[in-house]
């Protein structure tokens, strides 16, 4: 690795300091090399994953259908003679998948799989994914309402870069616009919690 390689700000998109010197924001596929910085899951694992998880799902169906029967009866085939063959189908598509992944290396002067997703990417996924989901759960606790105050809130802080001055207002706000809207104009019952409840809804 040359000089011009860690301090070319114009080859690597390094920022400069006010004295024209490569600052400490230079990226981690400088310092350590495009393999190191690309890293997460591959298309490999995740055709492994994906072959595993079609392969479980028509065992179970294979399962479940021989329990209530998957023949052939005296007065045509069985309740669960198709959903039977419809398991083995996904079993030997699984079957090949994993195969023909097997089969698969990498090309000539590569030496890792290409990334289905790198963990940089993960991260962002799971910054909106982890607060939808505890946002859905919540609902039958505390009604949607409030839970959606706290989601309108929680993103403003953290992918907006809102203060919480700012955020709680604006998810405050963003509830009792859609209560007035659903409740009092179109009179149409959304899941409600506690406070609607002391409130007299």
């Amino acid at each position: 690795m040359t000089l011009q390689k860690i301090t070319g700000a114009e080859t690597h998109g390094a920022t400069l300091s006010p004295d024209g010197g490569a600052s400490a924001a230079i990226t981690a596929d400088v310092m350590l090399g495009d393999r190191v910085a690309a890293r997460g899951v591959s298309n490999r694992t995740m055709e492994i994953g994906t072959s595993l998880a079609f392969a479980a799902a028509g065992a179970i169906a294979m399962w479940d259908s021989a329990r209530v029967g998957a023949g052939w009866a005296a007065d045509g085939p069985q309740s669960g003679y198709f959903p039977f063959w419809i398991g083995v189908l996904l079993v030997l598509a699984a079957i090949g998948n994993l195969v023909a992944v097997a089969r698969t290396r990498a090309p000539e002067g590569e030496g890792e799989a290409p990334l289905f997703l790198s963990w940089e990417q993960a991260r962002t996924v799971a910054t909106v994914f982890i607060p939808t989901t505890v946002f859905v759960v919540a609902i039958p606790f505390t009604g949607i309402y409030l839970a959606s105050a706290a989601l309108v809130a929680w993103f403003m802080m953290r992918l907006g870069g809102f203060s919480a001055t700012r955020s709680v207002p604006a998810g405050i706000a963003t509830a009792l616009v859609t209560f007035m809207i659903f409740e009092i104009w179109f009179l149409l019952a959304l899941p409600k919690g506690p406070v609607e409840t002391f409130l007299g809804y």
